[in-house]
């Protein structure tokens, strides 16, 4: 098994719940074993003006390959209406594979780790909720990634504890 961390995110048809919807799409996929998931965000969006974002991050488990993992998180993400509109657009589901163990990937559809985590505090804040000391394959961990970025834009969208057990 591997362990792998999937960032969640969406801005669009009621974004809380689409969030949630897919974290219960994850935990039904028969080769899917999360096991946590952070406390989700709201976040300022990147790129064109647009809704703010709701993100998350899941800790799961998977035999799967890498790209069959990569297909069955944008089955969930057409499931819930996703539409390829360009880059940094709106979207109902985005689901980003972040680390797939400590394996590092450079392919034409799949970068592992994914290639802009470390500029994103709406990634790093929920994985360090899961992970603080994780070491990423370059040997930096995210708690060190974290401390380098600027606070703000960014505000938890749950009062209860950090992580929650799947």
């Amino acid at each position: 098994m591997m362990l792998c961390y999937i960032a969640i995110g969406s801005n669009l048809d009621t974004p809380l719940q689409q969030a949630e919807t897919a974290v219960k799409h994850l935990c039904q996929h028969p080769e899917l074993s999360p096991q946590r998931r952070s406390r989700w965000y709201c976040s300022e969006p990147l790129g064109p003006p647009q809704p703010d974002y709701i993100n998350g991050v899941v800790e799961l488990s998977t035999e799967l390959p890498p790209h069959d993992l990569l297909a069955a998180l944008q089955h969930i993400e057409n499931r819930q209406g996703r539409e390829r509109n360009g880059h940094w657009g709106p979207r109902t589901l985005d689901l980003d594979i972040l680390l797939y163990g400590n394996k590092v990937i450079d392919t034409p559809d799949l970068q592992i780790p994914h290639p802009q985590m470390s500029q994103r505090n709406f990634v790093l804040t929920p994985l360090a909720d899961l992970n603080a000391s994780l070491i990423l394959p370059n040997g930096e961990t995210i708690g060190t990634l974290l401390a380098q970025l600027p606070a703000g834009g960014l505000s938890p969208v749950e009062t209860h504890s950090t992580v929650v057990t799947l």
